[in-house]
């Protein structure tokens, strides 16, 4: 019966986004008006109603994985919580190296573009702010990747136990650098304020934005964390990934500089659901923009994150089995 609720529940949300979708009067992005309005209307309906078909084939698996998550909530935040404790043992200033690298990171960017390439303020922003409030997604988005895509590898003694559910392991480093996460989010605001503005409710939205990476690592982390047992290179991969990534996003240059004679390059940067995240904080904190105003890029963002979710978890529930062989 709650199964047939829920997906009841699903439709009624599908179908009033459908009729959302097909009455808003923008096309996929803001400034651009090249690729015909009911051409990517059509597309997200398209793509947003098979994600309800796929989720309720799939409701019981995605359902008994969130399930159980969330009955060892408690056993989860305790592990994390040692995961970041752990992390700098053994070194000197300990914990504090998690805060030091990126401020120093921060630093060696802002001195590069603005001191020594001499950037302007971006749209009467400065651009140590600009700068800033991309780089904080980006680092923990980094972060994350990285050490929860080697996570069954760390914690190989916990794979190995029988009664332990593996399936709570990328979940405990995606919280565990989420600790360091929400320090770092408090700057940009502090920067945004010494600038003489005040406070203002958009801030809030910082927080869904936040939830919205951390569900998109846990879709990318469920599969990658799996694989890399089976193919090393993974984390090779990875690596070149997120070196390009920061470029890709973009982060420290502006989308609009790309000309207009080929704005159709602006698509294609904007199809890498790390740029509605990143935008999403800067929308937040220095745009004023809510989330709801990007209708097409928040479903396209939420219908391939959860695409990528049920793709990574069952790639995962399919492989584990075979975790402790390899291990």
């Amino acid at each position: 019966m709650k199964k047939k609720l829920l997906c009841a529940f699903m439709i009624i949300v599908a179908l009033a986004l459908n009729v959302l979708i097909i009455l808003e009067g923008q096309h996929l992005t803001e400034n651009e008006g090249d690729i015909p309005g009911i051409i990517v209307k059509s597309l997200i309906c398209a793509a947003l109603d098979a994600l309800v078909i796929g989720v309720i084939i799939k409701y019981d698996n995605i359902y008994n994985s969130l399930r159980e998550m969330i009955g060892l909530r408690s056993m989860i935040f305790n592990l994390a919580k040692n995961d970041f404790k752990t992390k700098f043992v053994g070194s000197f200033l300990g914990r504090i190296w998690a805060f030091i690298r990126p401020i120093i990171t921060v630093l060696v960017y802002w001195f590069v573009f603005e001191v020594g390439l001499g950037s302007n303020p971006v749209d009467g922003c400065p651009f140590v702010l600009w700068l800033l409030t991309g780089l904080v997604p980006w680092f923990y988005f980094s972060d994350v990747l990285g050490s929860g895509t080697a996570a069954m590898i760390e914690y190989q003694y916990l794979v190995k136990k029988i009664v332990f559910k593996i399936s709570t392991l990328p979940l405990v480093k995606v919280l565990s650098a989420l600790f360091v996460h929400l320090f770092f989010t408090m700057l940009p605001i502090i920067v945004y304020c010494c600038y003489g503005n005040a406070p203002h409710i958009y801030m809030l939205q910082i927080f869904y934005y936040m939830f919205c990476m951390v569900v998109f690592l846990l879709a990318l982390i469920y599969f990658t964390s799996a694989v890399v047992l089976f193919f090393k290179d993974t984390m090779q991969i990875i690596s070149v990934i997120l070196e390009i990534g920061i470029w890709l996003t973009p982060i420290m240059w502006q989308l609009d500089r790309i000309p207009k004679s080929v704005s159709w390059v602006r698509y294609i940067f904007k199809l890498n659901p790390m740029y509605y995240i990143v935008y999403g904080y800067r929308d937040s904190i220095i745009s004023k923009v809510w989330f709801f105003d990007k209708l097409y890029l928040t479903s396209y963002f939420w219908i391939l994150t959860t695409l990528l979710f049920i793709f990574g978890l069952r790639t995962f529930n399919k492989l584990k089995v075979h975790f402790a062989d390899v291990l």
